[in-house]
């Protein structure tokens, strides 16, 4: 069974989830799902597959902001975005800055991350038809892993109807991910989630939700520092 979920980053807590319907995908639940959520003053960050004007002007009416990953599948929009700042940032002579340059160095790999901001790529006509957008990010990472020779380098593209600072908006794409880390891989690697022989769907969605408030629960426990498995045990 494939489920939407919500994930409140800075609180660490699952808000909800939804079934995505075995004839349809992520388009049709997401919607749902923002529907059941108070949004307001917050930032809600989606990837590719919720990168919609419909879902976006559902954000907003929610008197909330996107920031949204913009993909190839929105191909012209994609390709304007793509032009404006690869003249603006990345040829030989640049004239724009990135509002952030950091290296992380952790796992292993070291990286650096360029985050570039241009309010004016949002006057694109590419861009027209998009509610409220107001700035375009791009963030550049240059990823080695230590005693390898190989470089790879990624540049992604978002659009943002947040008038917030830049590194504000930085960092609520590094904090979108922890959603894999703190939530999808927990469920897999501590909960066994993938290992379940349910089969019933209704039994299968009760089990994901009853784990997902065993995680909030859990994960709220402040009383000691062990792992997230071994509070499991201590509360059996």
């Amino acid at each position: 069974m494939h489920l939407v979920s919500a994930w409140a980053s800075g609180q660490g807590l699952v808000l909800g989830q939804r079934r995505v319907d075995d004839k349809s995908n992520e388009i049709t639940a997401i919607p749902e799902l923002l529907d059941a959520l108070a949004l307001e003053h917050t930032l809600v960050t989606l990837d590719a597959m919720g990168c919609q004007k419909a879902i976006a002007q559902r954000i907003l009416d929610r008197q909330a902001d996107y920031l949204l990953v913009l993909k190839a599948n929105h191909s012209h929009a994609y390709t304007a975005v793509q032009s404006h700042f690869d003249s603006l940032c990345f040829q030989r002579g640049a004239a724009l800055r990135p509002v952030v340059d950091r290296f992380d160095e952790t796992h292993g790999r070291l990286v650096r991350r360029r985050v570039f901001v241009s309010p004016e790529a949002a006057t694109l006509s590419a861009l027209a038809e998009w509610p409220s957008l107001r700035t375009v990010l791009a963030i550049e990472s240059i990823r080695s892993v230590n005693g390898q020779s190989k470089v790879e380098a990624e540049i992604r593209y978002f659009l943002s109807s947040s008038a917030a600072d830049a590194p504000v908006l930085a960092q609520a794409i590094r904090r979108h991910w922890s959603i894999e880390n703190n939530l999808h891989w927990v469920l897999d690697v501590t909960f066994r989630e993938d290992d379940s022989r349910l089969r019933d769907p209704t039994a299968v969605r009760n089990f994901a939700l009853l784990r997902k408030i065993a995680l909030n629960l859990v994960g709220r426990d402040r009383s000691t520092k062990a792992s997230l498995r071994a509070k499991r045990k201590r509360a059996a």
